[in-house]
């Protein structure tokens, strides 16, 4: 009790003489190396871990029964002069809408898939395995990926609870991708996967002092994935680091049959993967940011923007060229200024321009589409997912609090909404996915990056302001975020993130690792810090959405 609200509340417990508290890969790697550490050790540490705090944050959905016997094959393969790569034998976690056919659950967090069979790994999955990474289980998340409700608790679903993040148990840890970042965050994984829609990926791992890399729509299949929308849908990382999580990007990203979408990535990745341009704050002497201020940083609360100003005027300091006031043209038409808004075109009465009349028509069919290749299930569409809620009111929350669960007030509003679209491209439709893309793309986040006739090399943004990624994600656009500070108040964590173009993921690893460099070798109180745990005794639902 005496430490609470500190870091030493949940010390990390001994791992056979390796420091497991924020290793990174390259240090797990040479340990293994050297014969000091095995997988098998590596994967009973963090099982320590997750046993010492996944009863307060509820990171971990399942565990994966062959977790052990994947380890020993990999620890064998290593003895035997095998090293498959860079993450040979280091554990990670992927969210629970992320396909593996094996012996565990692939549910979105809904009893209503339980005991569902996948015909096969998702992409990234494969990809994983094929690098000797060795999966550990699935992560928490939000329900269905934040789809079913407009009203929620960010990281709560039926069968894996509240996910709780361990900077502040009481307060919305971020989604939908919850349990990836909370886990990371925690120090009860190396890294882990999560997807994006519309924020999941870069508002849980900045809201847990995580790096977060959501790449460009058609980088990374999303074949295998509960999808949401194949407008935005992205397979994005969690870790501690830019490095790790690059090296787990140059695993996961490529060309997949089963994902059309990317082929658009055909002679736009770099050959030899993005690991190459990971670098030092001396690059920063080079580089050029733009603010988009009105579009963006004006909205962020006082303590925040004070903050990350402290650390942009760092940035400047090592050499980096800032032009405050690069806005997106039409930032005053697309950007709500209240918040959030995926529906902000309808807010404005043009509801053929809005973000949520594309993704509630996508959805419908789309998790048809998905649904139709499983088996030993009876869920085959939106209007059997929807029934088996209300069915399951006590525990699904078909019906909006008080009736059904409090964790889902506005019930599955956002479900019978995409429900009633009965999933027709209709002319509104079009003409709402058209004006998204069209004035986030070339009306937005391109004509920003262009100032004085020359190209920027990033936007520079705080991405608690979630109309920033929101922007990002209707463009279909990548972001990284890096650790940037907390708050006084919660000990929630915030970010600085980069917004580029499309498949510009090489300047978001040059530049985010330039910039974490800065952080480290300065020492700055701006970075990555080790959570606090405040709250930890409370278990409130729904979440406190500060």
């Amino acid at each position: 009790m005496q430490d609470a609200g500190t870091a030493s509340l949940f010390p990390m417990p001994d791992c056979y003489g390796f420091v497991l508290e924020e290793a990174t890969i390259d240090q797990m790697q040479l340990a293994m190396t050297q014969g000091r550490l095995t997988s098998q050790q590596l994967v009973l540490c963090y099982l320590q871990r997750i046993h010492q705090t996944n009863v307060y944050i509820d990171v971990l959905m399942q565990l994966n029964p062959d977790v052990m016997e994947i380890a020993a094959k990999l620890d064998a393969e290593r003895r035997d002069g095998k090293v498959r790569g860079r993450l040979h034998g280091i554990p990670f976690m992927v969210k629970d809408n992320i396909a593996t056919e094996d012996k565990m659950e692939t549910t979105a967090g809904s009893w209503a898939l339980l005991g569902n069979i996948v015909p096969r790994d998702a992409f990234v999955v494969a990809r994983l395995r094929q690098a000797g990474a060795v999966l550990f289980g699935k992560a928490t998340l939000s329900e269905w990926a934040d789809m079913r409700s407009n009203n929620y608790s960010e990281g709560y679903s039926p069968r894996g609870g509240q996910c709780r993040s361990p900077y502040n148990l009481t307060v919305n840890p971020g989604g939908s991708s919850s349990g990836s970042a909370s886990a990371v965050g925690a120090n009860a994984m190396a890294f882990t996967l999560g997807t994006e829609t519309d924020g999941s990926v870069i508002n849980p791992a900045e809201r847990n002092a995580v790096v977060g890399i959501k790449p460009t729509v058609g980088l990374t299949s999303r074949a295998g994935v509960i999808p949401e929308s194949e407008h935005q849908d992205s397979v994005g990382i969690f870790a501690r680091t830019v490095r790790d999580a690059t090296y787990v990007l140059d695993v996961i990203y490529g060309i997949d049959s089963r994902d059309n979408y990317t082929s658009a990535q055909q002679g736009k990745t770099p050959k030899g993967g993005y690991a190459q341009f990971l670098t030092t704050k001396d690059a920063l002497k080079n580089s050029t940011f733009g603010l988009p201020w009105k579009s963006f940083w004006a909205l962020a609360d006082a303590e925040q923007q004070q903050k990350l100003v402290e650390l942009v005027k760092l940035i400047e300091s090592a050499g980096a060229t800032i032009i405050n006031g690069t806005e997106l043209p039409d930032f005053q038409t697309i950007v709500s200024p209240n918040g959030w808004n995926w529906d902000f075109g309808t807010t404005r009465g043009f509801p053929n321009e809005s973000e949520f009349t594309v993704v509630k028509v996508d959805f419908y069919n789309n998790i048809r589409t998905y649904l139709s290749e499983l088996k030993n299930t009876n869920i085959r569409s939106l209007e059997d997912i929807v029934q088996y809620n209300f069915d399951n009111d006590g525990s699904e929350g078909g019906n909006p609090w008080p009736l059904g669960n409090p964790a889902f007030f506005s019930g599955q509003d956002s479900f019978l909404a995409s429900l009633a679209t009965k999933g027709i491209r209709d002319a509104t439709y079009f003409q709402a996915l058209s004006f998204c893309q069209r004035s986030t793309r070339e009306g937005g986040i391109d004509a920003a990056l262009r100032y004085d006739g020359k190209q920027l090399s990033g936007l520079l943004v705080p991405p608690d302001v979630g109309q920033t990624y929101q922007i990002a994600a209707q463009a279909g656009y990548p972001m990284v975020t890096v650790p940037a500070g907390t708050h006084s108040n919660t000990g929630m964590p915030f970010g600085l993130a980069i917004m580029q173009t499309a498949f510009a993921e090489a300047e978001l690893v040059r530049w985010a690792s330039a910039i974490e460099d800065l952080q480290m070798s300065t020492q700055t109180p701006l970075r990555r810090t080790l959570p606090r745990w405040f709250g930890y005794q409370q278990r409130n639902i729904p979440i406190n959405n500060l």
